[in-house]
């Protein structure tokens, strides 16, 4: 078929690559304008712009869809089909009905549940044991069109929103490439999404991601991988030159364990909860890498006892 391609994050590229294998014609991928990125805050193109130019397809980067010279350029291109993931804006109806057989989208959760621009993250935070991949044909409400079909993923109690979301870049590209053979064979089937059950996974703020101890541990550990790598949960670690920002990358739930909320209970970073605890597995001081609990404790030592804050 020819297709537009609109995407912009990594999560995007796997399916755009995977169509390209297909052996669509891409007409055009389109993705939003670069970006200050890095220390330098250099303008970058995104992740998907970059495979886009690489593999030496146009692109284009507006700031708009509802620019009546971008509707028009898009009506031009002759589409069959348009294929949407990520794209990071709302597409008018002029852009979504363009395409002689439509507009479809590979979202990251099991409709109704998690609409909107954080799925993956808010299904791990709310500590849902599944999650999937769908496409829908798309339609002006926000991830409200008929669901085509369903890749449905176990989240794992050491999954984080960034292991996770690799595993559902590579399913939701084959599923993808699968459901666009099936439109394209006239052989695809439409299943209205369900009235109840409706939640709507909010952009992640920063201001989220500051660690409450006296929460649950299972809540807390839920955040801690919902939250990674990006921006990644965080706490106080006291030391001789005062506290000190310490991000908390992967974690494991301790059901058994009691304690002072913030308290660590053993020398291996277990902490506790407002009930339970957590034990940290993977941590990144302020100004530093990433470091596996044993190796960031050889460098920065906290002992039993110790309160995070």
């Amino acid at each position: 078929m020819r297709l537009a391609f609109l995407g912009t994050p990594d999560f995007a590229v796997a399916a755009l690559a995977r169509l390209v294998q297909a052996g669509h014609d891409i007409a055009c991928v389109y993705s939003q304008p670069p970006a200050p990125r890095g220390r330098g805050q250099v303008l970058k193109p995104s992740p998907v712009h970059a495979f886009a130019e690489a593999h030496g397809l146009v692109v284009r980067t507006p700031a708009s869809m509802r620019d009546p010279v971008e509707i028009a350029a898009f009506k031009a291109l002759g589409l069959d089909a348009a294929a949407v993931v990520a794209f990071g804006q709302i597409l008018p109806a002029e852009v979504l009905e363009a395409p002689r057989l439509g507009s479809f989208n590979l979202h990251g959760s099991l409709l109704p549940r998690w609409r909107g621009a954080a799925p993956i993250q808010r299904a791990i935070m709310a500590g849902d044991p599944v999650t999937g991949v769908q496409v829908m044909r798309m339609t002006e409400g926000l991830d409200e069109g008929p669901v085509l079909a369903t890749a449905t993923l176990r989240i794992g109690p050491l999954d984080t929103a960034g292991s996770l979301h690799d595993r559902m870049a590579a399913a939701g590209a084959e599923l993808l490439a699968d459901t666009l053979a099936a439109v394209a064979r006239g052989e695809a089937k439409e299943t209205p999404q369900l009235a109840e059950g409706v939640t709507y996974a909010k952009k992640i703020r920063g201001r989220e991601a500051r660690i409450d101890w006296e929460r649950p541990g299972e809540v807390v550990d839920c955040k801690i991988r919902g939250l990674s790598p990006f921006p990644g949960a965080w706490f106080e670690a006291p030391s001789d030159k005062g506290p000190v920002r310490v991000k908390a990358l992967l974690s494991r739930f301790e059901p058994g364990a009691e304690g002072a909320p913030g308290e660590l209970l053993d020398d291996e970073l277990l902490v506790a909860c407002g009930d339970a605890a957590v034990r940290l597995l993977r941590v990144q001081r302020e100004g530093k890498g990433p470091q596996d609990a044993e190796v960031f404790l050889r460098g920065f030592p906290l002992k039993r006892g110790a309160r995070l804050g």
